[in-house]
């Protein structure tokens, strides 16, 4: 690789991050400005061809993405909805290959089916990194995000088998529906079964080190390792992925502090580069995905290409709406024999229409159909691989591109917040802070019975402390203000102290400059600083 080519591929990652910094500062869908800088940058006199390497994609982007999903999800919440997030990533997943493969088969002349089911899997599994970052950033109810997250942890797993089986029908391989079946549960049951195996040893690998750079080190190792064990045995390595790091994230509180610190920014900060470069790449593939069409028309390329994109966002709506009739379902029918009914669990129908819309295609969907060989097992050219290509591209563009912008105004028009929920959780939180911070006051009376001639200062400090945090759990239910909007005492202490915390950093830092201490001293005080700073700064 020479110069040239190395600043080329420098140039990726720094224009991801820059674009995705200003979309963030502006409020604009970063997915989407990202998507739409690459395809600027496409018509730039002298852009190289980025095209992706489908291997290198699935392996280097994918599991650390679902590995960081994972581990930051919440396991039990995930378990209580169970049922809807198996109807979108394998239900939902399994129909919309099924239904769009059928339809592109009977408007595309001479596609053979099996290469128009390869397409349905492609198109089949919705990206929902811009879905959920919006969900969060309005305050949609937390339900509603957790089905879009468990849905995107497991739906790549199923669209990836199924696009395997299909290749392999495709290719002239004699993958007959039996076989399809027994590849599919192999390989869900095989990835289940190795993430299991790999997330308690490298839990206690973690627990053992003590060390909170080598722990973390561990933890960013364990999602390749998982993939490459379960693909090794042609398992699912996604599915390995995410069962290791739902079983590591949720062992993550016995981890030290220093430990938990560092491994949340670490996976923040990694997790951001991996999407900004991803969508990036998305647009530029264009030079890639219009090679070889000139056989079409492009008012047929035009017609087809809608016709997928209305085909994925109908059967998507179609499968939530008929799925979501099942527990209603059950419940008249307890109702009928005089069981009880839960409705706390069923979405209503605005949340199910927002549901219904997060349906943005991504990055999976270009690997997978640059994934697709070149020729069949027989030597012959692999049926219309270029439009398959074309129309993966489309219909990403179509989805970042129409629900990308409307979701936002979508959750806005329905009026759908989490507000008394919300509430609930401030609630909730003051109420344990409060039963933490006697919990802690008990144990400092216990100690100060124990032992002897502590300093009165020291113990008047540390249940200050108890008492601050036990207030501002309960202040923050008020908003951070008090009667007329004046500001309450722990407000007014936060503010105060990060007065004095700047200016203490200005003095270390003369003093730096003056060469008075050296950078070691200064970064060992700043970094006290900074912590003390971040937890001011926690609300």
């Amino acid at each position: 690789m020479d110069a040239t080519q190395g600043l080329w591929l420098l140039t990726v990652p720094v224009l991801a991050v820059g674009v995705a910094a200003v979309a963030r500062r502006t409020g604009v869908s970063a997915p989407l400005a990202l998507v739409v800088a690459g395809l600027l940058a496409t018509a730039i006199p002298g852009t190289p061809d980025f095209e992706l390497d489908p291997e290198f994609v699935l392996f280097a982007f994918l599991p650390p993405l679902l590995f960081a999903a994972a581990w930051q999800s919440s396991l039990p919440n995930l378990r209580d909805n169970a049922r809807p997030i198996a109807y979108l990533s394998v239900g939902l997943v399994l129909c919309t290959t099924l239904v769009t493969g059928y339809v592109v088969y009977l408007i595309v002349p001479g596609l053979p089916l099996a290469a128009a089911f390869v397409l349905g899997a492609i198109v089949a599994p919705p990206d929902a990194v811009a879905a959920v970052g919006v969900a969060k950033r309005l305050g949609l109810p937390r339900r509603v995000v957790t089905v879009l997250v468990g849905e995107s942890l497991f739906n790549d797993a199923t669209a990836l088998t199924a696009f395997r089986i299909a290749v392999a029908a495709a290719a002239g391989e004699g993958v007959s529906l039996a076989t399809g079946g027994e590849r599919f549960l192999f390989a869900a049951v095989g990835g289940t079964l190795v993430g299991l195996a790999a997330g308690p040893p490298l839990h206690w690998l973690r627990t053992r080190l003590r060390d909170p750079l080598a722990e973390n080190a561990v933890a960013v190792l364990a999602p390749f390792a998982a993939y490459l064990v379960a693909e090794a045995v042609h398992a699912s390595g996604v599915i390995a992925v995410v069962v290791s790091g739902l079983y590591l994230g949720h062992r993550f509180t016995e981890s030290p502090a220093a430990t938990r610190v560092l491994g949340l920014s670490f996976w923040k900060v990694l997790t951001f580069i991996l999407e900004s470069v991803v969508f990036l790449l998305i647009g530029l593939q264009l030079p890639a995905v219009v090679e070889g069409l000139s056989a079409w028309h492009p008012l047929t390329l035009a017609w087809w290409a809608l016709t997928v994109f209305a085909v994925v966002v109908a059967v998507r709506f179609a499968w939530v709406f008929a799925t979501a009739l099942v527990p209603a379902l059950v419940a008249r029918r307890r109702a009928r024999t005089g069981g009880a009914v839960d409705d706390t669990r069923r979405l209503n129908r605005r949340e199910l229409t927002v549901v219904s819309w997060a349906g943005m295609r991504g990055v999976v969907s270009l690997a997978a159909a640059f994934a697709i060989p070149v020729t069949t097992a027989r030597g012959e050219p692999f049926p219309e691989r270029h439009l398959i290509l074309f129309l993966t591209f489309t219909t990403v563009l179509a989805t970042l591109l129409v629900q990308g912008v409307t979701f936002p105004a979508l959750i806005r028009r329905l009026g759908i917040g989490g507000e008394a929920e919300r509430h609930t959780d401030a609630v909730a939180e003051a109420g344990a802070q409060h039963a933490a911070a006697r919990a802690a006051l008990e144990r400092l009376e216990a100690l100060v019975a124990e032992e002897e001639d502590l300093d009165e200062q020291v113990l008047r400090r540390l249940r200050e402390l108890a008492e601050y945090r036990q207030l501002r759990a309960w202040e923050r239910l008020g908003g951070g203000t008090g009667p007329g909007g004046t500001e309450v005492p722990t407000a007014v202490y936060q503010r105060l102290r990060r007065e004095m915390l700047a200016a203490e950093r200005e003095v270390f830092v003369r003093l730096r400059d003056e060469r008075r201490i050296d950078d070691e001293v200064l970064d060992r005080v700043l970094r006290e600083l900074d912590l003390e700073e971040v937890a001011l700064s926690r609300d």
